[in-house]
């Protein structure tokens, strides 16, 4: 994994302190915003070719879990870093408030339902996550399921990594001011209006609860198998940077290949 990606990584056993991680850091971009910039076609072509490869190979899965907090900047991740990828071989899932069906079955059960197939890069915009999230500190569940619901979680994972998924799990890091200036942005943009909800008001009332939640499940889920990344997200064009590179490592490590071409026909051949 190259230097870039070991940069966010959050190692196995290591307890994560947000408070202490920077949200505006550009550490190891190739320069300023518009020089990292002029960058991101040369990695949007890599990231196409890599999931050509991965497509054509049809025996393994690349998911990309994708958290943050409101106005973190999932659909902005989702947009940008994925330009240019086959429509055919990528998949995104937004999980919103479980519908009554979804109730009706344990947490990861609409989840496993949207993992990529063989060949696929499936993208999830929240997932699994938010059961030990949103659950959490709204009290919707007692301290004693949300914490047993870690482990389940990587057991989760750990099937689907022996099942031959890849998974990378991205935390896009703000700090409270950049949120707020984003949700007055979108307030004062008729364009990104329709992004704003009542409730993003009272949810932010509950940063500190969040910061705590989001730093004790990324502790207790980060392994060897399926790691998290701290990426700094204050800076957009820093964000788009720092995602591409990570998927482009864990890419090149999967190192997907084309498969043999079937033997051709002999044209002197008779059908049989």
């Amino acid at each position: 994994m190259h230097q870039e990606s070991q940069r966010w990584r959050v190692g196995p056993g290591e307890r994560v302190d947000l408070s202490g991680r920077p949200t505006d850091s550009t550490a190891g971009a190739p320069g300023n915003h518009a020089e990292t910039d002029a960058r991101l076609p040369a990695l949007h072509d890599e990231l196409a070719a890599l999931q050509e490869r991965l497509w054509a190979e049809s025996k393994r899965a690349l998911l990309v879990v994708l958290q943050a907090i409101d106005a973190g900047g999932k659909d902005g991740t989702i947009k940008h870093v994925f330009r240019g990828v086959n429509p055919q071989g990528a998949r995104v899932t937004s999980f919103k408030e479980p519908t009554p069906l979804e109730l009706e079955h344990d947490f990861l059960w609409r989840v496993h339902q949207a993992v990529p197939r063989a060949g696929e890069i499936g993208i999830f915009n929240r997932s699994h996550y938010e059961d030990v999230l949103v659950t959490r500190v709204h009290g919707l569940v007692s301290e004693h399921e949300w914490k047993a619901r870690y482990e389940q979680i990587n057991s989760f994972e750990a099937l689907l990594h022996h099942s031959g998924t890849t998974i990378v799990k991205l935390f896009l890091h703000i700090s409270k001011a950049e949120q707020k200036r984003r949700f007055d942005e979108r307030l004062a943009d008729p364009r990104k209006r329709w992004k704003f909800r009542a409730g993003d008001l009272a949810e932010r009332d509950r940063w500190n609860a969040y910061q705590h939640a989001f730093q004790d499940a990324i502790s207790a889920t980060s392994t060897e198998r399926t790691p998290w990344y701290v990426i700094p997200a204050d800076h957009k064009w820093y964000r788009n940077w720092a995602v591409s590179s990570v998927l482009i490592d864990t890419l090149r490590e999967m190192d997907p290949q084309f498969p043999e071409p079937e033997p051709a026909a002999d044209p002197h051949e008779e059908p049989s």
